[in-house]
């Protein structure tokens, strides 16, 4: 049995100068970031890097037409490192250009999971949610088979992850909110996975800890005290992402990615649209062994009665960022059985780590009474 697999070195820098003295970027790195973070805090220091601008492909997450068109233009860049610079997406792009050796992300597919990297690679996030930077993930909106879908491998994961909490001190709000979120919710689904292990609980139940004693301080101090702890965020996300990168991730993911795909919903706000509502229906089908370990902590953390503990911390989070019903994204009920049947068909590899099994009549009662 598989206890965890971290494949990065980990470091943490309190500045982004910090990073660039210590790794010495110049001529022979790629980086992959967005123009607003580039500008701001690696333009001068790093200016013999190459650099790649993801916000120029496009603005929601990856496409399959984003990712075409910044492999053709990495593959005419010498370098022999990339450093990917930037929240989920960004890091996820990084990742897949590492492996492309030129291919397009259909042929990419089809080599799975053989794919070899040929460059280093060095990921550093700039929100604090995803874990990507610890992970052999990307999540990839397959726009021609009109489905959203994670992809992996080996050589996906990064020769060094690094945290530098200065990136994350401008966050905005939402993205604050959605990205912490998105860091809970893989915390959450890691500590219930049958996958899970007594190493990545040990990293998925802190996280959880960590965010919610954050949220629980962000509301008394407001955005002051969110960059006073913005490195425990920052940590908390890369233990959730340790966490998940070997229990795996479960239902929330497989239905988020339905809103995410269809409506282009950001990653971890869609996440946070089908989060509780799961976590209700697995307490309806069973509510012993993990579940009760985990509904036990959140009692401790939130302090409310156990069968308030879902609702107290919809609470908590709404005042981070507030909950939308499912048809305030446009979604139609025509669309639920159809999303239903996706999950299905396309989701397997995240619906086995599901808390306990769930099939299709499960799966379209989680949507209608989320909708």
């Amino acid at each position: 049995m598989k206890l965890i697999a971290i494949g990065p070195e980990l470091f943490m820098f309190h500045t982004a100068k910090e990073f660039i003295d210590e790794f010495k970027i110049g001529k022979d790195d790629l980086i992959v970031t967005i123009e607003v973070i580039y500008n701001q805090y690696f333009k001068e220091a790093a200016k013999e890097a190459h650099v790649l601008f993801c916000d120029k492909y496009g603005s929601t997450e990856p496409t399959d037409e984003m990712l075409d068109a910044i492999i053709q233009d990495a593959s005419a860049i010498p370098y022999k490192r990339i450093i990917g610079i930037g929240g989920g997406a960004v890091m996820d792009m990084a990742k897949v250009v590492s492996v492309s050796d030129g291919m397009g992300i259909d042929a990419i597919f089809d080599k799975l999971p053989n794919l070899k990297r040929k460059a280093g690679l060095v990921l550093i996030p700039t929100t604090c949610g995803t874990g990507s930077e610890v992970t052999q993930l990307a999540s990839i909106n397959r726009t021609r088979l009109g489905t959203k879908v994670g992809m992996g491998c080996p050589d996906m994961y990064a020769d060094t992850s690094v945290l530098i909490p200065e990136l994350l001190y401008g966050l905005p709000n939402y993205v604050f909110a959605t990205s912490s979120i998105d860091a809970l919710v893989h915390a959450v689904e890691s500590v219930l996975s049958p996958n899970a292990t007594p190493y990545t609980k040990l990293f998925g139940y802190q996280a959880i800890e960590m965010i919610i004693k954050g949220y629980q301080e962000v509301e008394k101090g407001g955005v002051e005290a969110r960059n006073r702890i913005m490195g425990d965020f920052c940590i908390a996300s890369n233990y959730a992402g340790i966490s998940f990168g070997t229990a795996g991730c479960a239902a929330v993911h497989a239905l988020s990615y339905q809103l995410g795909g269809k409506y282009h919903v950001p990653h971890g706000e869609s996440n946070y649209a089908m989060f509780t509502g799961v976590l209700k229906n697995y307490a309806e089908i069973r509510t012993d062994g993990e579940l009760a370990v985990l509904n036990k902590k959140l009692t401790e953390l939130l302090g409310c009665p156990e069968d308030k503990v879902y609702d107290e911390l919809e609470e908590l989070l709404n005042k981070q960022l507030p909950k939308k019903a499912l048809h305030e994204y446009g979604v139609t009920e025509d669309d639920l059985p159809r999303f239903a049947r996706t999950v299905m068909e396309t989701q397997e590899r995240l619906m086995k780590n599901n808390f306990v099994p769930l099939d299709e009549a499960r799966v379209l009662k989680i949507f209608q009474e989320l909708y």
